[in-house]
């Protein structure tokens, strides 16, 4: 399980996260919601490890982000901010392999998991959609085979018909003991994906129902 226990976390002493608590299992897809600024981002980037909380705790699985590598992936809101411009789209969705001296992914299976064709793996970022680098970035972190998956706003800048391709993807592979942190303004996407679902108001969480679909 991925664990937020009374998490407090900001920047240059400013507290954005005021002991949050949250937890993620295996198979759930769990939703954030809230205005901007309201500290989704400082949650997506606190539970990745990315950051570390000033009082609280991270556990994934029993373990503090850094000794759990490869455990959680995450897919940022931008694309083209989040990806090499001077790497293919091969060179993108390779890169964690690379980086940790792993064997490489199936670069067939993946891009045609997240609907992308052959043609593309030798293309840059200029020469491709943000739909395109952004179902990279999908499997990129795909490739990472991680137990729990973190999208922040991933599906912002996207169009409808790509948003429900990443979000279809994402719900089967929690169906497969993905857990996932789905950050969205999109209330109806997050009411037809996820098991449940919270709202962030300056800082803090306050859950809410799910209506059945």
């Amino acid at each position: 399980m991925l664990i937020a226990d009374a998490i407090t976390a900001g920047y240059d002493a400013e507290p954005v996260l005021r002991g949050v608590d949250l937890r993620i299992a295996p198979g759930e897809i769990v939703g954030i919601t809230g205005d901007s600024g309201s500290g989704k981002t400082t949650l997506a980037r606190t539970m990745a490890g990315l950051l570390t909380p000033t009082s609280g705790t991270v556990t994934v699985d029993g373990h503090p982000p850094r000794q759990a590598r490869g455990a959680i992936a995450m897919v940022f809101q931008s694309p083209r901010a989040a990806t090499n411009p001077h790497f293919t789209l091969a060179q993108i969705i390779t890169e964690p392999a690379r980086i940790r001296r792993t064997p490489p992914p199936d670069l067939a299976a993946l891009i045609s998991t997240v609907g992308l064709t052959p043609d593309l793996l030798d293309r840059r970022p200029h020469a491709l959609s943000d739909g395109q680098l952004q179902r990279a970035c999908l499997a990129r972190a795909l490739a990472q085979h991680p137990r729990y998956l973190i999208l922040d706003e991933a599906t912002a800048m996207l169009d409808a018909a790509t948003t429900a391709t990443i979000v279809r993807l994402v719900m089967n592979h929690a169906s497969d003991d993905l857990g996932v942190l789905l950050i969205s303004h999109d209330e109806a996407l997050l009411a037809a994906a996820c098991t449940r679902i919270a709202t962030m108001r300056e800082g803090t969480l306050a859950a809410r129902p799910v209506s059945p679909q």
